[in-house]
């Protein structure tokens, strides 16, 4: 049976976000990040946006770089990062293509899943 690349990433993304503990700080902070990872990435492009969250996201938010870079067939967020750095220009197209593509269902499931809306933030 042939499926869709969105068919693909949403069976992906909902099993990873349907492990996450509903209502925790946690989850929060993946949600929350997962509605503010393709803000960045139409502003920043794909490389400074995922070694922003390397760098300074909380705990969820590297959670979901995790799980993206599952999703997206990386072994790791590192590989992830290092293949955003050295892809030429059309691989580097293709795999913020896939990233935007894959993180508007983490942004959805974040919603419907999680329950945590675009404003919400954690509180430090």
């Amino acid at each position: 049976m042939m499926r869709t690349l969105e068919q693909e990433l949403a069976e992906k993304v909902y099993q990873q976000v349907s492990r996450l503990q509903v209502g925790s700080d946690f989850a929060k902070e993946y949600g929350g990040m997962a509605h503010k990872l393709p803000v960045l990435i139409r502003q920043a492009g794909l490389v400074q946006a995922l070694a922003y969250v390397a760098a300074r996201g909380k705990d969820g938010a590297k959670h979901l770089l995790e799980d993206l870079a599952q999703t997206l067939e990386c072994e790791s967020a590192e590989h992830l990062l290092k293949k955003s750095r050295e892809a030429d220009l059309l691989e580097y197209m293709h795999l913020t293509r896939k990233a935007t593509v894959a993180l508007t269902w983490y942004k959805r499931f974040a919603q419907s899943v999680l329950g945590v809306e675009p404003t919400e933030e954690v509180r430090e």
